[in-house]
């Protein structure tokens, strides 16, 4: 029996499984050298989980574990496909969320769905948090109380920092992004792509999810 579609974003997502199945695979791959043929399949890590793309009917599978994957993760990875642009390259130049290009609307979801959740979840288990960092293939940097530097996708790399609570101030978070993520992916993906990336934190340390977090499963 057919899964019964329940939202606009489930039904989004199928419009865009259905952009994919017409992409050309081989351009595809030589835009993002990270795809890795296996199979039938297309192979792509998000966040340090792996997934295959059904290179024929776009469906995606999670390779390595029998979790479920959410819209989120979907989506994240077929706007990947759809919205990087030619010849786009890292530029090592990391700016806050709002310095990205057209994203200062999306600032209060942001901060609200992302940054908030993430300081809340991880509050008083900063060795959790490095513990899961460490996990997902994470490389530790010098900067906040715990700072790592995660890859969304290999083109996405972003900059988990946190700042623990003690007795003056309540714990809090920030992100940095390389200046050139918006040429990977549609600007109001960033938004998505980090709360996969907070989720996927908050799933590996064994901490309760915040109910803030946005999600569209």
């Amino acid at each position: 029996m057919a899964k019964e579609i329940t939202s606009n974003y489930e039904m989004a997502c199928l419009k865009w499984k259905e952009v994919f199945k017409n992409m050309d695979k081989e351009e595809l791959m030589k835009e993002l050298p990270e795809l890795k043929v296996e199979g039938e399949y297309l192979v792509i890590y998000h966040f340090g989980r792996k997934f295959g793309v059904h290179m024929e009917n776009g469906e995606i599978i999670a390779m390595e574990d029998e979790l479920p994957i959410s819209v989120s993760e979907k989506f994240n990875i077929y706007l990947l496909f759809h919205y990087i642009k030619p010849n786009s390259k890292i530029k090592g130049e990391w700016v806050t969320f709002e310095r990205l290009k057209n994203t200062s609307q999306f600032k209060p979801a942001f901060v609200k769905s992302v940054l908030e959740p993430f300081a809340k979840a991880f509050a008083g288990h900063m060795d959790k948090l490095e513990e899961a960092c460490e996990k997902i293939g994470g490389k530790r940097i010098k900067a906040s109380d715990m700072g790592y530097e995660l890859k969304a996708f290999e083109c996405i790399p972003v900059q988990f920092l946190f700042w623990d609570e003690d007795e003056e101030f309540e714990s809090r978070a920030s992100m940095l992004f390389d200046i050139s993520c918006t040429d990977f992916i549609h600007e109001e993906s960033i938004v998505t792509i980090a709360s996969v990336g907070v989720e996927r934190l908050i799933q590996v340390a064994g901490l309760n999810k915040s109910e803030n977090t946005f999600d569209m499963r």
